[in-house]
Order: structure tokens, then C-alpha cells, then sequence
């Protein structure tokens, strides 16, 4: 089983691979696709900081678990895979529903609880949810989306299409006991699905040095014959390549892919996180590695755009931002008859009482 492995303390050092030529064309990667990048990347962390902002001052209630710092994940994945491809992750989930299309509005609105929402309110800040779109949740519990993702892409392999399933989980569900069932099934019968862990190193508080001795999480992957590898996840170009690799795999039938992606999350495991677990001269260390920062010199250093071009860009997606609050503030609430909709599958379910 080859096995492609970037070896760093936590994540590689900007230009420590040679990430710059695209695996699905041979060819450089061209400025739509950086600028694709960055505004995606854009959108997706000044929405999740006003989301931060807004959470704060109790707008919303519930959890709110933030993907800044993470964002090189979700725009190197989109850009290697095409929207009939399906995308299941656990609750920290704004930045990649947006990326599989989620409008802001929806998200925005989902956030408050509103009907307009993306889950029509009742799912909330971990439970975003978009069938049109192939995205699959947001889901609270721990490691329950393992099973589900591995699921979804046997049912495509067993439709007989292309699709590939994405389905990510941070490192503190890579001991779960579903993993394992489903990365031995997802070997055993090829199913055309990537297993992500969005290793930030600490879970939900807890470093992985204090919880585990395994400290290479690929290597889980390789006890099953499944191709793994470890990928620099503050690198779009990075992410891209090993997501396309393993597209280019299932698409093929050859079965499932495991990428252990090392990624660093700026913000607490969710806003009522204290982080007395790491140092602030850590956290400022890896924001010298910021993927929006580095794909934005990219562009200006390639000449792709200018920087009245980019700061254009970024006004618009603030536009959007602020009209997205006020999208959500003024939706209404679900109307009470939708209290018992979308839970059975019978549209008349003979077991409710009242």
C-alpha cells in the first residue's frame, strides 16, 4: 500500500512541499482557481466571525463551534470534487456547508433558529443540513458521521455512479469504535468514500500527545490496506492534491482513501472554551501560517488580481455578511405544525399520541 507522508510536528512550513502543480490537470494552478480559494475562504471566516460576534451577544443560543484557522480544508475540497460528490462532517460545520453552496441567508438564519434556515431552524449552529446540495449534516455526536458518510458512498456505489462521499471527523473521534467498523468495511468492499480527520491537535481540549502514543493518525488507515496519507491542511494546493488523489481512486473502484490533514484552529473548541490547554504564543505561531493570508500573497505576488481588485472582493462578501444578519433577524420562527415534520418517514406515523 503506497503511502505518501509529509512529516512535521503539526503542520508543514509554507513551501516545505512542492504543492504548486495541480494532480488532475499536470498543469499549474491558474488564478480562477486561487481566487476561487480565497474567496471562498474569505466568506467563510468573516461569517463565522460574525457569527462569533453575534453568538456573544446572545442573538443566538445553543453551541457555536468555529473553523477559523481551518478554512484550506474546505476550499481545497471543493475544488477538487464536483457537487454531486456528498460532504458529511461532525457539528463544526458553517465554513464546509457554505462551500458546498449553503447561501449565507440560509446559514445565517439556521444560526437563529429561523424557518428560513438551511434545516429550516431546527437544526441549529450543528446541524446544517442541504439535500439540494449534497450535504449531509452536522452531527453532534461524536464519530456518528463515520458510519453515515461510509454509508452514503456504498449507496452510490451500489446506484452504480461516480460520486464520491467526503466524510471528516477530527482526531478526537479517530478512537472511536465506528471508525474502525467502517474503515474495515469501506476496505473489504471498496466504497468509493474519504475519510478525513481534521487533526487541530487537541479535540476538544485534550492534546493528542496526552491521549494517545499514535502520534501518526494515517497509520490507522494502512492497518486496513486503505491508501493513506498525512497532508499540510493550512495549504489549499496541498489538500487539494491529496483530495484529488483520492477521487481519482473511487471514481476508479479502488476503494476508500484516509487523510490525516493537519490543521489548527484559531478560535476555542467552541466560544465557552477558556484554551488553558495551549499558549498564546502558539496560537499567534500558527497564524503566521493563515491559508486566507497565504493564497492572498499568492495572487498579489502572480499578479492573478490586483489589490483594488481583492479589496473590491472582500467588500461585496462584507456586503453579503451584513445583509445575511439582517436576512435572519427578520425571518420568522418555524410555525408550531412543523414540530413533528421531518422526523418520520410515513406521513401519517400510527404511533403519536397526544
Amino acid at each position: 500500500m503506497g503511502t505518501k507522508v509529509i512529516k512535521e510536528n503539526q503542520v508543514a512550513t509554507n513551501g516545505a512541499v512542492n504543492t504548486e502543480i495541480n494532480y488532475q490537470t499536470g498543469k499549474a494552478f491558474d488564478a480562477k482557481t486561487y481566487l476561487q480559494w480565497y474567496e471562498l475562504m474569505y466568506k467563510a471566516r468573516r461569517f463565522e466571525e460574525m457569527a462569533g460576534m453575534l453568538y456573544g451577544e446572545q442573538k443566538f443560543r445553543g453551541f457555536c463551534h468555529l473553523y477559523i484557522g481551518q478554512e484550506a480544508l474546505a476550499a481545497g475540497s471543493i475544488s477538487a470534487t464536483k457537487p454531486a460528490d456528498a460532504l458529511i462532517t461532525a457539528y463544526r460545520c458553517h465554513a464546509l456547508g457554505i462551500a458546498k453552496g449553503i447561501t449565507c441567508n440560509e446559514a445565517m438564519a439556521e444560526l437563529y433558529g429561523k424557518a428560513t434556515g438551511c434545516s429550516k431552524g431546527k437544526g441549529g449552529s450543528m446541524h446544517f443540513f442541504s439535500k439540494e446540495h449534497n450535504f449531509y449534516g452536522g452531527h453532534g455526536i461524536v464519530g456518528a458521521q463515520i458510519p453515515l458518510g461510509a454509508g452514503i458512498a456504498f449507496a452510490d456505489k451500489f446506484k452504480g455512479n461516480d460520486n464520491v462521499t467526503l466524510c471528516f471527523f477530527g482526531d478526537g473521534a479517530a478512537w472511536q469504535g465506528a471508525l474502525h467498523e467502517s474503515f474495515n468495511l469501506a476496505s473489504l468492499w471498496k466504497i468509493p468514500v474519504i475519510f478525513i480527520c481534521e487533526n487541530n491537535g487537541y479535540a476538544m481540549g485534550t492534546s493528542v500527545k496526552r491521549s494517545t502514543r499514535v502520534m501518526d493518525f494515517y497509520k490507522l488507515g494502512e492497518v486496513y490496506e486503505i491508501a493513506s496519507e498525512q497532508v499540510d491542511g493550512m495549504s489549499c494546493e496541498a489538500v487539494h492534491n491529496a483530495i484529488a488523489r483520492g477521487v481519482e481512486r473511487g471514481r476508479k473502484g479502488e476503494g476508500p482513501t484516509f487523510l490525516e490533514i493537519k490543521t489548527y484552529r484559531y478560535k476555542g473548541h467552541s466560544s465557552s472554551d477558556p484554551q488553558k490547554y495551549r499558549t498564546k504564543d502558539e496560537v499567534e505561531a500558527y497564524k503566521k501560517l493563515d491559508p486566507i493570508e497565504t493564497i492572498k500573497a499568492t495572487i498579489l505576488k502572480n499578479k492573478f488580481a490586483t489589490a483594488a481588485a481583492i479589496e473590491a472582493m472582500e467588500e461585496r462578501i462584507g456586503e453579503e455578511i451584513d445583509a445575511c444578519v439582517k436576512f435572519a433577524e427578520e425571518s420568522p420562527f418555524p410555525d408550531n405544525a412543523e414540530l413533528l415534520k421531518d422526523i418520520y418517514a410515513e406521513d401519517h406515523y400510527p404511533f403519536i399520541t397526544d
